[in-house]
């Protein structure tokens, strides 16, 4: 959830007031764009106008998609700047709810680690891997920081690795092995006379600096845009004109199947699905100054709610439910 523009390149303060004005033009998103201007607050170092903001979320009559990630966010940045018993309590609470989505527990668990409560770190991250994980199945994308996060704090407590950190190893892609990455004796090679520990630990560094920024550099997903069955319908009755591009529900599901795949044949990566809604797409052709009914703003639109991070990634993984949201996994639906 954080920014991931560098600092020095951003007016954070400026970022955040521009996301607080597009929350309040595109309601549907405002969960996600006052979460991002939380962030920017926090690199701003004004930590009490995040609360603020996540406050307001929390407030909010709106129901949230994910309310532990937004109270996850609010312990730890209450944390960094002195309110440490209430964050504790937030931190409490999440574990007393298990949510099931991971990334509130990622969070918890680096703010205990942040402030060298490894031991404790170690226990959340144990709590959620229970939680989320199926011993048989491969991780999803989504939990596969749990993993990582939960072998670092391991590995910097001296304990040996047991099957979860072995799945961590596994997953783990970066050219510097994750043992190596989490051994706290790499910093000791630092402060190092040998010139030829010194180069060592460079290359290594740059290893990780050049993964890290490739992850950091990836696009918007190249973006195809879904119309739910209702939606589409109250679409083409409010702008007939949109017909020819639909021509049935059907047939629009079997276009973004088709296109996705030679997209992918083609060899284009970072493919992805959006969901539209007349409501946002009206909003949308009404802040392009255009008319809903001018079909050339439809992959503009889709652009568009991927730039604000509503793309789902495609094709969804093995066992995974069909983007197209009919029941049954993809690999009965559209992937067959």
């Amino acid at each position: 959830m954080r920014p991931d523009t560098p600092a020095e390149n951003v007016d954070h303060a400026t970022e955040a007031a521009r996301l607080e004005r597009t929350a309040g033009l595109y309601p549907e998103d405002a969960e996600t764009l006052l979460l991002r201007a939380a962030a920017h607050l926090e690199l701003s170092g004004d930590r009490p106008a995040a609360t603020t903001l996540y406050d307001r979320l929390l407030a909010s009559a709106d129901e949230l998609d994910n309310p532990a990630l937004v109270r996850a966010l609010k312990a730890s940045n209450l944390w960094e700047y002195g309110h440490e018993a209430e964050a504790r309590a937030i931190i409490e609470g999440i574990r007393a709810a298990a949510p099931r989505d991971p990334a509130p527990w990622v969070i918890v668990a680096e703010a205990l680690e942040s402030h060298d409560e490894l031991e404790a770190a170690a226990k959340v991250f144990t709590e959620a891997a229970h939680l989320l994980l199926e011993p048989s199945d491969e991780p999803p994308a989504a939990t596969r920081p749990l993993l990582h996060g939960r072998h670092r704090v391991r590995r910097m407590l001296a304990l040996p690795h047991d099957d979860w950190d072995t799945l961590a190893d596994t997953l783990h892609t970066s050219p510097v092995p994750l043992d190596e990455l989490h051994d706290p004796k790499r910093v000791w090679s630092l402060g190092s006379d040998n010139p030829a520990e010194l180069e060592a630990e460079i290359s290594r560094l740059r290893a990780e600096l050049g993964a890290y920024r490739e992850a950091l550099s990836r696009p918007f997903p190249v973006a195809v845009l879904h119309w739910p069955a209702p939606e589409l319908a109250e679409l083409l009755s409010a702008y007939p004109a949109l017909s020819p591009e639909y021509p049935s529900h059907a047939e629009h599901l079997a276009t973004i199947e088709s296109s996705l795949r030679e997209l992918s044949a083609s060899g284009t990566a970072n493919l992805g699905i959006v969901t539209g809604t007349v409501p946002s797409y009206e909003a949308f052709a009404a802040s392009e100054g255009a008319s809903p009914t001018d079909p050339t703003l439809l992959p503009q639109y889709a652009t568009t709610l991927a730039a604000r991070g509503r793309a789902v990634a495609w094709p969804p993984g093995q066992g995974a439910g069909c983007w197209c949201g009919a029941a049954g996994s993809y690999g009965e639906c559209h992937g067959l």
